[in-house]
């Protein structure tokens, strides 16, 4: 993921993504799943049941800076393609924190959200305070990471090895998975949600409502022989639209064969 070292002066400095910068609004959009797979089938991690977050998060933000109500000047709209610290200026506009398993977590939603920003060269009359952390002492994420990509390092504070997570294995790495990660997988061939489904804050999640972030029912009928015999064609029905091709089809593939032989 070394793309995320580019435009680092970007990421730490807002003005340098639109000049004359002056206020920057964040929203978070809830994607908590109103459908799963039962859990003896293959999972996919609930960001990407629906429609691609990318296209959905940028109409709804086209939407709110076309609402004539509010002078928003020149602007920038930002989903996670742009270089910008969503996480930081979240917590900074106060509608959560970043919880040890590094998500942010509203407090009455969990973490199931994406979130998107505006960059715009207005003048805001209200400025929210940044939220503190309020993980106090539950460690559950920590424990129920199967590869300890999260962990406790030595006076500071969470550490996550993005490298072992199963979401990068899973989706960002164009090789083979590692050999110690192969039998922590489980029935993940896309992503991984053990960190979200283990924090007690997401007991408060409701399921989206959103119809773009709905699941379709071919792909919720797919049963794990079906995965095993998954075609191209079929994998681009099921996915059209669908962040799951950030994997590709070969790399989907990968992912269902080594979780199909970790399993016999």
């Amino acid at each position: 993921m070394h793309y995320l070292e580019n435009n680092m002066e970007k990421r730490l400095d807002p003005t340098l993504l639109l000049e004359g910068a002056r206020s920057i609004v964040v929203v978070a959009m809830n994607y908590a799943p109103s459908r799963r797979f039962p859990d003896d089938e293959y999972q996919i991690a609930a960001y990407a049941l629906g429609k691609d977050y990318h296209d959905v998060m940028k109409e709804r933000l086209q939407q709110l800076t076309a609402n004539p109500s509010f002078d928003w000047g020149e602007h920038k709209l930002c989903v996670d393609t742009v270089p910008i610290l969503e996480r930081y200026w979240a917590q900074e506009a106060g509608i959560g924190f970043i919880g040890r398993n590094r998500q942010l977590i509203i407090p009455d939603g969990g973490s199931m959200f994406f979130l998107g920003e505006i960059v715009t060269t207005a003048e805001a009359d209200h400025y929210d305070a940044p939220m503190t952390n309020r993980c106090g002492t539950c460690h559950r994420c920590l424990d129920a990471c199967p590869t300890k990509a999260l962990s406790m390092a030595d006076g500071q504070g969470p550490s996550f090895d993005s490298q072992k997570c199963l979401s990068y294995q899973t989706i960002e790495n164009r090789g083979d998975i590692d050999e110690d990660v192969k039998d922590k997988l489980g029935l993940n061939i896309y992503g991984c949600d053990r960190c979200q489904q283990a924090c007690p804050w997401n007991r408060f999640a409701r399921p989206t409502t959103i119809p773009e972030l709905q699941p379709n029912d071919s792909l919720m009928q797919m049963h794990r022989a079906d995965w095993q015999q998954l075609s191209l064609q079929t994998y681009r029905q099921l996915f059209k639209g669908s962040a799951v091709k950030r994997a590709k089809y070969e790399g989907l593939i990968r992912n269902i064969q080594v979780v199909f032989t970790a399993k016999k």
